[in-house]
């Protein structure tokens, strides 16, 4: 989302060059074949999610927004393209002009997705669609990859709150996104500046053992850091002795220790250990924070322990084992002429393998059963049957080239948290398993 309208100082640069080249290929042969300006319709969706996985989650729709709005080729862009020769002299003209005027249509962030969902519609002619392929595909797949993960750690905590920490785990600006990205899908805070800068995301961080290593003793670490930063901030606890750290600790900041982290060792034994330890020495509002390599079925196997926080790393950076959602970009339907008022014309790949695409402009509608739960996802063409009206999932982004559905980041996440509780309670389950609702499909032949 243009963080600009929320009064966050960041401008997004150009993201024309986020492309690959042969999408300016196909451009070049469209306009000189006279087919370019054909009005057309790609989608977005995955057709099948990460194995194992019951949902997805939508992750980077505002990410997405803002870089269809800065997709401008500017002079140092377009001179590399002429002196490369990737495309030709009127392909570059057109290029230098180049504005997105068409409309998009996608599930809102933080909605929860499944196989075959049409999470983005995006409509225009052919030459100013194609050139986003590269670009949305690896926003959604990153980010939506990343708030799954979120999502099913969020869940498996039950209401304790996780920090991101996964910053030094991936590329720089990706750590944002990430950190971006988490927070729909339920993180509460992050460690990275440039995310908390940048979105607005509530920041967290104290010391690491490093802190600890550089004084002669563990109690004047724990000193220097309670009279910096007071007793209500958290004191690493695992460098050298649990016990006697946690004694320090308490003797240092006082009953009003805000936290103690411990990152080693046998966390659920520890945890049980530190908290009653803590309790005898009248430390009872102290909380107890875990890290060390967690991901949803560490937090899970947690669940009893006395642990009031998570903070969350490697694993949710890398989507916990699933880092793409396999999310394609599809054209469905494309008009025979370039008449602005020609007809759209539904079309399909079709291949062996799996990879058969449908073909048509799409809705998609979630029905719900007497009880108001979820029970299956309805993708179709043509008109929406009555009762699923007002249950269709699509909402406008784009309209003629301007962005319509900007909103703070607050909204996806507390949109995917009402969007998760609608699902069946097997949702949640960490074990393997089929999605949790079925897609069908309506093939109605009318406006397809």
């Amino acid at each position: 989302m243009n963080t600009a309208d929320l009064g966050l100082p960041v401008e997004v640069p150009s993201t024309a060059l986020f492309t690959d080249q042969y999408e300016l290929t196909m451009l070049q042969a469209a306009l000189k074949a006279g087919t370019a300006e054909r009005r057309s319709v790609f989608e977005v969706f995955t057709r099948r999610l990460p194995h194992g996985r019951r949902y997805g989650v939508v992750g980077g729709t505002g990410r997405v927004l803002d870089a269809v709005t800065n997709f401008r080729f500017d002079a140092a862009m377009l001179a590399f393209l002429g002196e490369r020769g990737i495309v030709d002299e009127p392909t570059l003209k057109w290029l230098a002009d180049y504005r997105f005027q068409g409309d998009i249509w996608g599930y809102p962030e933080g909605e929860v997705y499944f196989p075959g969902s049409p999470l983005l519609r995006v409509e225009g002619s052919f030459a100013e669609c194609v050139l986003l392929e590269t670009v949305i595909l690896s926003i959604l797949n990153h980010d939506s990859a990343i708030a799954a993960a979120a999502s099913r750690m969020s869940s498996a905590a039950g209401g304790r709150p996780l920090i991101e920490m996964g910053a030094r785990r991936t590329h720089e600006l990706a750590a944002v996104a990430a950190a971006r990205a988490a927070y729909v899908g339920g993180f509460a805070t992050t460690s990275d500046l440039a995310a908390g800068y940048r979105y607005g995301i509530p920041t967290v961080g104290t010391s690491a053992h490093a802190f600890t290593l550089l004084h002669d003793r563990e109690r004047d670490a724990f000193r220097a850091q309670v009279d910096a930063l007071g007793p209500d901030t958290t004191l690493l606890v695992d460098t050298y002795d649990v016990e006697e750290a946690v004694r320090t600790a308490v003797e240092v900041a006082g009953p009003r220790l805000g936290a103690v982290r411990i990152d080693s060792g046998d966390l659920l034994l520890v945890a049980h250990r530190v908290r009653r330890q803590l309790d005898e020495l009248g430390a009872t509002k102290t909380r107890i924070v875990v890290t060390s390599d967690l991901d949803e079925y560490a937090i899970a196997s947690l669940a009893a322990a006395p642990v009031d926080a998570y903070g969350v790393g490697t694993q949710l950076v890398t989507g916990s084992g699933h880092p793409t959602c396999s999310m394609v970009y599809k054209l469905v339907a494309r008009a025979e002429s370039a008449d602005p008022a020609a007809e759209l014309v539904p079309v399909a790949k079709k291949s062996s393998g799996g990879k058969t695409s449908i073909g048509g402009r799409k809705w998609a509608a979630r029905r719900l059963d007497e009880h108001g739960v979820a029970e299956a996802e309805v993708v179709g063409t043509g008109p929406v049957p009555e009762e699923l009206a007002d249950r269709q999932l699509l909402v406008e982004l784009v309209k003629g080239g301007e962005v319509v559905a900007r909103e703070p980041l607050d909204a996806a996440r507390e949109r995917h948290i009402a969007a998760r509780g609608n699902l069946p309670l097997s949702a949640t389950q960490l074990s393997r398993g089929e999605p949790v609702i079925p897609t069908e499909y309506l093939h109605l032949p009318s406006g397809s």
